[in-house]
């Protein structure tokens, strides 16, 4: 039985046994409406419009085209990028009229823990390329409003500062660039959890970075000026391999980041910068460097930390049912929105082929598995759609990351709240309450566009 916006059949155990809420007050989504319309000055970032969002940030961002191509570039020719939004508008919503919807919850409850909304802030790395607070504004925002905000490995601050900034009692998981030495990544692992990453989430769709030409053409790569490695740089036991005292919480990349400038001391011998490319040169030896992993690192992983193991960036029903096989907690759909293999299959075709599987449906129902959702998600109604097709959560990554651009923390919140809001009303006008109305209901509530 479906209670409070949970899902029925959904991976999680009932309220009396939860073991943490992060839930909010029934329609609190929908009030920021009222919210912008009683500001004199409209909205913080200029508008609502995920597409002017991005123009403003593609605007702010004039003078670093290396940083734009690097936070808007796609694989190839940008045609994954393409079909996952394409993929959205072949779904459309069937809404049912003269029902009380007036109170409406979108809570979910994502293995144990009850959170305000389907929403997790998606993982993305080095911010310290688009803003100078970086993941910290993001982490802030996130724990604003309750939203768990998922850190990637590819951080341009340390585990340690994401957490304090983030708050005591916010939620957050932990996304994991596997090194290749074990010790290396049993202290990240134990790093998260004394920091308070409930979850860990292992990317397994980048084991080297795709053909991607905007990187390509500005030879933009920060990593190997040390931006995007604070978390390798903060390690004890990464910085010990190199002879050198881990990095404190200060010690982070100037803004912005100007790759030109940074060659420039190098050549001249700068000895801070070439002490920063070696260490990167180092990290790159160890994480996302074309080392391609298995089920049996995977393995490890499961045998080194407590709590949830999701697995981000499968698209195939068979990989699915291999990891409810492998006893993984849940996976993210995900084809990395669009910057790894040019001509993928879409994140929602392929939840759509995912959730045919019987096995997977089973695992789901039967509260083995969380199937979570990500990439070209930019509206409320993109939300819906997801949902109804069978995720239980959604991760929302470029949108957030333009507000980031943008305005900082309030530019991250802003998105935040709009896309929730938008989800909320378009639920209930829709003719539905709760998420647990919707979710993996695609065939009551969705027809497919001919």
């Amino acid at each position: 039985m479906a209670q409070d916006g949970v899902p029925a059949g959904s991976t999680d155990a009932a309220d009396s046994t939860q073991e943490k809420s992060y839930g909010a007050a029934a329609g609190r989504w929908s009030g920021y409406v009222r919210e912008l319309f009683t500001n004199p000055n409209g909205p913080p970032l200029g508008s609502v419009d995920p597409d002017k969002i991005e123009q403003a940030a593609r605007g702010k961002l004039k003078d670093s085209p290396g940083a734009w191509g690097f936070l808007f570039g796609n694989a190839g020719s940008g045609s994954t990028f393409r079909a996952n939004r394409d993929a959205f508008a072949r779904w459309q919503i069937v809404p049912r009229m003269l029902r009380d919807v007036t109170q409406r919850n979108i809570e979910v409850t994502l293995f144990g823990t009850k959170y305000p909304s389907p929403l997790i802030v998606a993982p993305i790395g080095c911010q310290a390329c688009f803003h100078p607070d970086a993941e910290l504004a993001t982490a802030r925002a996130a724990g604003a409003l309750g939203v768990p905000l998922v850190l990637s490995g590819a951080a341009s601050r340390s585990l340690e500062s994401v957490a304090a900034a983030n708050g005591p009692h916010a939620p957050r998981w932990f996304q994991l660039y596997w090194p290749r030495n074990d010790a290396f990544t049993v202290s990240l692992l134990a790093r998260a959890k004394a920091s308070g990453y409930s979850a860990l989430v292992v990317t397994v769709d980048t084991m080297a970075i795709g053909w991607r030409p905007a990187d390509l053409d500005h030879t933009f790569l920060p990593f190997a000026h040390g931006v995007g490695i604070q978390v390798a740089l903060s390690d004890p036991a990464f910085m010990a391999a190199q002879g050198r005292a881990p990095h404190g919480d200060a010690e982070v990349p100037a803004f912005p980041y100007d790759p030109a400038r940074v060659r420039a001391l190098y050549e001249a011998g700068d000895a801070r910068t070439r002490e920063m490319v070696e260490l990167a040169a180092a990290w790159g030896r160890e994480s996302v460097n074309g080392t391609f992993r298995t089920w049996e690192d995977v393995r490890f992983l499961r045998r080194n930390w407590e709590g949830p193991l999701i697995v981000k960036g499968i698209l195939a029903p068979q990989d699915v049912e291999i990891a409810i096989d492998e006893g993984i907690d849940g996976v993210i759909v995900s084809n990395h929105g669009g910057r790894q293999i040019d001509g993928s299959i879409s994140s929602l075709v392929a939840l759509e082929r995912i959730m045919k599987s019987q096995k997977v449906r089973g695992a789901q129902a039967g509260g083995q598995l969380t199937v979570l959702f990500d990439s070209g998600i930019r509206t409320g109604s993109d939300i819906f759609r997801a949902l109804a097709l069978g995720a239980q959560g959604i991760l929302l990554g470029r949108p957030w990351a333009y507000g980031l651009t943008v305005a900082g923390q309030a530019g991250v919140e802003a998105v935040i709240k709009s896309i929730l809001a938008d989800f909320e009303l378009t639920l209930g006008l829709a003719g539905h309450r709760t998420v647990a109305d919707i979710q993996g209901k695609a065939d009551e509530v969705l027809v497919r566009a001919e």
